[in-house]
């Protein structure tokens, strides 16, 4: 449907990012051009240097790049078989180079950068080095970029601060036309809704670790990403909406035959960037346009609030600035228009039958709600990423995805779940912040009860256990900030806190840090800012304050007068918490980044 007219809105938000961001993004294009405009690699470089670079490769590999002066292109993986979703990478650097060979080029691998599980380490002193792998993760993206021998380059990676770190070193590179190439999420096993009853009774002591760990290996039992809808495949999602993949590539199953010939199909994309009229790095491609339409993409969808934290590194290291503002307006307009658990019943592998990002995109297109003149690493333009990929080899043909597969998945425009985003900001005396809506029932948007406070999440599983939490309550847990301790999620409080809710109780949470992309029906006013451990207001809350969270009317207060509020001290940091959270596995040598690590709403950067 072309000429569509923009929505108002969405043309506002993006003209105000635009403008607000006009001198550091021409700043940032500059640089990208300078380098763009440089002979290639081993044009410029002196003899040793060529050597060094090449003296791993095959005899014939090394004659087309030095005397034939073929492509050669960057893989930068994140493979390992600690994550499930990471553990098909393993055989994708040999695809690609074989595919690579067959089109006249080569490939290298230029680094591999670490990829944490969250799953593996949620509720543990590991989440503490969550947050800021990512940033870890773009410095080792450039660690391998920067031996500069490259005319552009493939991400594989897929997880939670995976994408996000590879696209931030990517960015910082932007002069390199790039591809992102995903691996999908594994088979359907048991539900997430009674894996969630499990972990609920696991949490009442109602069930043992046995039938815990049986559940839970039914879930997560084979290699892909996990089939719910936190940030793994909402990065996927934003991926696609950006125009980053190959189109239909996020929800296609690692053991399909599909899977390799979208990968061999990367290849072909990002040389034909390399070698067109139209060559776009990425640094030009990821604009204004593109960020918005990430963002709409994930209001539409109910996406993984860490998108808040991690879009705003993104565009800053593309030289723009957004805010939670920015994403507060765009969900005044965009519908809600998937329902994947945690905000409904159905998983990534139903969400990708019914539609999936294509159907998604198409509606948002057609609605005015994206920017469909956003450049892309296809010829095409954003139009390709509404239809669905399908055959093998060389022969992959894409298909109109037509109407919804499933009314309870995916819906259209005219007839969304919600006329509004998953997503809202909450403002008031206690800061700002975030929840996630799209999963929390409508009756408890709004939640005003005495405030209980702990100083860690163990603290507040602890109360659980010991019966003190059956009432209506507002669980603040603070001193969870980047700066305090990496902002961890805190994903093991929703089980005894749904059970809570679950007995009628009306509870919500309230947090300076994290809350997995998994997290649903409780209501949780996250990533507040600034920070307790950054003399924020929740640094100044006591047991028993009255807090009403009121998603509603986007407001966190605590309900006491203002002269009162305002004499109140501020407490500091447990100095125990001070000394454990510096200590120990591996958090010594992220002293810096939680030294230097700027607010939530700032992207928690920690390079800047």
């Amino acid at each position: 449907m072309k000429g569509v007219n923009l929505n108002p809105v969405v043309e506002s938000v993006t003209e105000r990012i635009r403008k607000r961001s006009a001198e550091s993004r021409a700043a940032y294009l500059k640089r990208v051009d300078q380098l763009a405009s440089r002979p290639r690699g081993e044009e410029r470089l002196g003899c040793a240097n060529v050597a060094h670079a090449f003296a791993g490769l095959p005899e014939n590999d090394k004659l087309r790049i030095v005397a034939e002066h073929v492509a050669n292109i960057a893989i930068v993986n994140s493979y390992n078989d600690m994550l499930s979703a990471h553990a098909p990478y393993g055989a994708y650097p040999a695809i690609v180079k074989d595919e690579a060979r067959r089109r006249g080029a080569t490939a290298q691998v230029a680094s591999g950068v670490p990829a944490m599980c969250d799953g593996v380490t949620q509720g543990t002193s590991g989440m503490e080095m969550s947050l800021f792998s990512r940033d870890t993760i773009a410095l080792a993206t450039a660690v391998g970029l920067t031996h500069d021998v490259f005319d552009g380059a493939l991400m594989l990676g897929i997880c939670d601060k995976i994408v996000p770190g590879l696209l931030i070193g990517a960015l910082h590179f932007g002069h390199l036309p790039t591809v992102f190439v995903p691996g999908g999420p594994m088979p359907s096993g048991l539900s997430n809704s009674d894996k969630a009853k499990v972990r609920e009774q696991a949490a009442q002591g109602l069930v043992g670790r046995d039938a815990l760990l049986e559940a839970e290996s039914k879930a997560y039992h084979t290699q892909g990403t996990c089939t719910f809808y936190g940030t793994a495949n909402s990065n996927q999602m934003l991926m696609e909406a950006m125009g980053l993949h190959v189109p239909g590539a996020a929800f296609v199953q690692p053991q399909l035959p599909l899977r390799e010939a979208l990968t061999r199909e990367a290849v072909r994309t990002v040389l034909g960037i390399v070698r067109g009229r139209r060559f776009t790095p990425i640094g030009r491609l990821v604009d204004e346009r593109s960020i918005v339409n990430a963002m709409a993409a994930l209001l539409a969808t109910g996406g993984s609030t860490n998108h808040l934290i991690h879009w705003v590194a993104v565009a800053r290291a593309a030289g723009m600035s957004i805010d939670w503002n920015d994403f507060d307006q765009l969900s005044h307009v965009v519908p809600l228009l998937a329902r994947v658990y945690p905000n409904g019943l159905a998983d990534v592998n139903h969400f990708q039958a019914a539609g999936g990002p294509g159907y998604v995109i198409r509606e948002l297109l057609d609605a005015g709600l994206m920017h469909e003149d956003a450049l892309t690493v296809r010829e095409g333009g954003l139009r390709e990423y509404t239809r669905s990929a399908a055959g093998e080899g060389e022969g992959i043909a894409w298909h109109d995805i037509g109407a919804s597969g499933d009314l309870q998945v995916v819906r259209p425009v005219s007839d969304p779940f919600s006329p509004t985003g998953g997503l809202r900001l909450l403002t008031g005396n206690l800061g700002r912040s975030v929840i996630k809506v799209s999963a929390v029932p409508d009756d408890r948007h709004v939640i005003e009860a005495p405030a209980r406070l702990f100083d860690s999440q163990e603290a507040l599983l602890a109360a659980f256990k010991a019966g003190e939490l059956e009432r209506d309550v507002v669980c603040v847990v603070r001193w969870q900030g980047p700066r305090a301790n990496g902002m961890p999620e805190l994903h093991k409080l929703t089980p005894p806190l749904a059970v809570l809710q679950g007995k009628g109780f009306r509870v919500a949470l309230v947090t300076d840090g994290r809350m997995s992309g998994a997290s649903g029906k409780v209501p949780a006013a996250i990533h507040v800012s600034p920070e307790a451990a950054a003399l924020g207001p929740l640094a100044k809350l006591r047991d028993g304050d009255r807090v009403r969270l009121d998603a509603a009317n986007g407001r966190l207060d605590v309900l006491l007068p203002a002269e009162e509020w305002a004499a109140r001290t501020v407490d500091a940091m447990p100095s125990h918490l001070v000394e454990s959270n510096a200590h120990g596995l591996g958090r010594e040598l992220f002293s810096g980044m939680r030294r230097n690590a700027l607010a939530a709403e700032e992207g928690a950067c920690t390079w800047l």
